[in-house]
């Protein structure tokens, strides 16, 4: 895979930067930066090596149409204040407006285009469908570089096309993360992966394929009723995916006979309804009252799960425990994280997968370098974890 370091003198070049600026905002108000921090070392490679950097991104689902909702504005800003330089920002994507702001750039200088969706030709399904929109795209630099990590596992314009239109190389986010994965697919052991999150089917895949390669899995999350259904257990009104229940049972039959250790909670956090004020109480996993609903791993079970990590080499945790922008619902989310904690501390090699389990250990205030690695992209790593072949990669590759 090529680096900036194989692009030559980029003196006076326009690079586009396919970034992964898609953090969560509220009301406008950006509640986690933590992709567009991410972001800034490579813009600083490329400036301090006189390139003219055209950075482009997406921010949410505008449904291939303009949406000020999900305008990159205050995106561009707040990377603005990180560089300490003044970025500007297009008013449009492949328009007149970033024609004009890309050609007035200097050497060393950023700009920032509007939401790669807001151009329906970003998220065709096939070349032809997004081959107008790549060629725009890609008439407006000399090189490109990929370093959106969160989006590699898609074939979209801007990830797959226009690599295939420029010479092009990954940027130094997408390096670090891929380096990070390959440690996970050859890890120290024991090896121990953490996963939560809502659904189990969003998880089908790699849960699969971590039954070849790990030591232990602790499953927490809404999707630990499901496992907790196929063993024959209650489980309330708690989240739970009917319809593969029948699967979940064979991964525990395979994982018994691979002599895998499946962790499930013994106690959970059972609420009334799906709100911090909500009555709750911690009752056995196995005893989960008909009228309530499982929010969070209970106090027994985040002892259980922090001894299941303590001894650990290698760590990969994915999806928080609960329902943890709750407080009442956060305890098991930050039991785990804190575990990790002293995994790193003691020398293991621990993960934080991205998506919501990067957002959670923000929130519950630890710092980034508490981990070995914060990943930026959730989806992405679980598919290479899958051992899929990620098409924003394997162009990289060409």
């Amino acid at each position: 895979m090529r680096t900036i370091d194989d692009l030559g003198d980029l003196r006076g070049k326009t690079v586009l930067l396919r970034s992964d600026l898609n953090v969560p905002m509220d009301g406008g108000r950006i509640t986690d930066d933590g992709r567009i921090r991410a972001s800034v070392p490579t813009i600083q490679v490329l400036t301090e090596r006189g390139a003219r950097v055209v950075v482009v991104a997406h921010l949410g689902r505008p449904k291939g149409k303009p949406d000020p909702q999900f305008s990159l504005r205050p995106v561009a800003e707040r990377l603005g204040e990180l560089l300490g330089a003044p970025v500007t920002v297009a008013q449009d994507t492949v328009g007149e407006s970033a024609r004009s702001v890309v050609s007035s750039l200097q050497d060393g200088q950023v700009a920032v285009l509007e939401n790669l969706r807001f151009e329906p030709g970003e998220t065709g399904k096939t070349p032809q469908e997004r081959a107008d929109f790549a060629d725009r795209l890609a008439g407006l630099a000399d090189v490109f570089v990929s370093d959106g990590f969160g989006v590699v596992h898609r074939e979209q314009a801007s990830v797959y096309d226009v690599a295939e239109r420029l010479p092009h190389a990954a940027g130094g986010l997408v390096v670090t993360e891929v380096e990070v994965l390959q440690r996970l697919t050859d890890p120290q052991r024991p090896y121990v992966v953490a996963l939560g999150g809502a659904k189990v089917s969003d998880k089908l895949g790699v849960i699969a394929n971590l039954l070849t390669t790990a030591d232990r899995l602790l499953i927490g999350g809404g999707m630990v009723f499901t496992f907790l259904k196929a063993q024959g257990h209650e489980v309330g009104s708690s989240l739970l995916e009917e319809d593969q229940v029948d699967t979940v049972r064979g991964y525990l039959e395979e994982a018994e006979r691979r002599g895998v250790e499946i962790v499930l909670p013994v106690d959970i956090v059972a609420a009334t309804a799906f709100s911090a004020d909500a009555d709750h109480e911690v009752v056995p996993a196995d005893q989960i009252p008909a009228d309530r609903m499982g929010l969070d791993i209970g106090p027994e079970s985040a002892s259980l799960f922090a001894s299941k990590i303590e001894d650990a080499r290698t760590v990969f945790w994915n999806g928080p425990m609960g329902a943890f922008e709750m407080a009442p619902y956060a305890a098991g989310t930050k039991a785990v994280a804190e575990a990790l904690v002293a995994a790193t501390e003691a020398g293991a090699t621990t993960v934080v997968g991205g998506g919501d389990s990067a957002a959670a250990v923000r929130e519950l205030g630890f710092a980034e370098d508490d981990f070995t690695h914060i990943s930026t992209g959730g989806g992405a790593s679980l598919e290479y974890l899958e051992g899929k072949t990620l098409p924003g990669l394997a162009v990289l590759e060409k």
